[in-house]
């Protein structure tokens, strides 16, 4: 039985003449926390974006639950379809709403679905899960804290129900304890609401400390990838990305 839930397979994406992405395959499990690490401009965000289809792909052809979503020879799906087939990413920066409310924002990532009592109850599940957003919950999201706003931002994506969870550098910008607060949470999301994890983060140490697998990337190649825990004790890892 085949077990993945996402399929890159030898995917490039060129800016121009700029080949950001060079014929870069990977795959994630269904029921896995998968991380993707490297340095700034590597390429870890224009991944995403190709999984999203917001840029075009200049070779090879991505599959989610076996369909085939997007290739060099077109999009098959747009982002909207995407959304609705189970796919949600959390962008880097959160891009939250500003003007409305967390309540809101909730909503906003509600959009696909059309039973407002199934919506009314994925928002209390939200409010239950992220206590600090239910205190909050008519603020509006101006006046939330970087780390309220990560756990918006995800909790909003949580509000479609989706199967695969994009994660674009949950931690960037946010003190220490937050970032491990925000991790916590995202072991929590897998677990118990058993959501396939997809993150992409400069935190590597984190990162893999709380995913199954990871893939290293640089210049646009995936040079490295095993079990997070080898990848935690690999002396190249150790010495590149854990200031070890």
């Amino acid at each position: 039985m085949d077990n993945k839930l996402l399929t890159i397979d030898k995917i490039s994406v060129k800016y121009g003449s700029i080949e950001a992405l060079h014929e870069v395959s990977m795959s994630v499990n269904k029921g896995d926390i998968v991380a993707l690490i490297g340095a700034n401009g590597a390429g870890k965000s224009t991944l995403l974006k190709a999984i999203m289809a917001q840029v075009p792909l200049s070779n090879g052809s991505i599959t989610f639950e076996n369909s085939e979503i997007a290739s060099a020879k077109k999009h098959i799906k747009t982002t909207h379809q995407l959304a609705s087939l189970g796919m949600a990413l959390v962008p880097e920066g959160r891009h939250v709403f500003a003007d409305m409310t967390v309540e809101e924002n909730l909503d906003m990532g509600a959009f696909l679905v059309k039973d407002q009592k199934e919506i009314d109850r994925k928002k209390e599940e939200m409010f239950d899960f992220f206590p600090i957003l239910s205190q909050r919950r008519k603020q509006k999201t101006r006046s939330l804290s970087g780390g309220e706003q990560q756990m918006m931002a995800i909790a909003r994506a949580l509000m479609s129900s989706p199967k695969l969870l994009l994660l674009d550098e949950p931690g960037l910008g946010l003190a220490p304890l937050i970032v491990q607060d925000i991790f916590h949470k995202i072991k929590k999301i897998n677990e118990e609401d058993k959501v396939t994890i997809f993150i992409v983060e400069q935190n590597a140490r984190m990162a893999l400390k709380y995913s199954t697998n990871g893939y290293v990337m640089e210049t646009g190649n995936i040079v490295l990838s095993d079990s997070s825990n080898a990848l935690l004790n690999n002396e190249k890892v150790k010495a590149a990305y854990l200031g070890e």
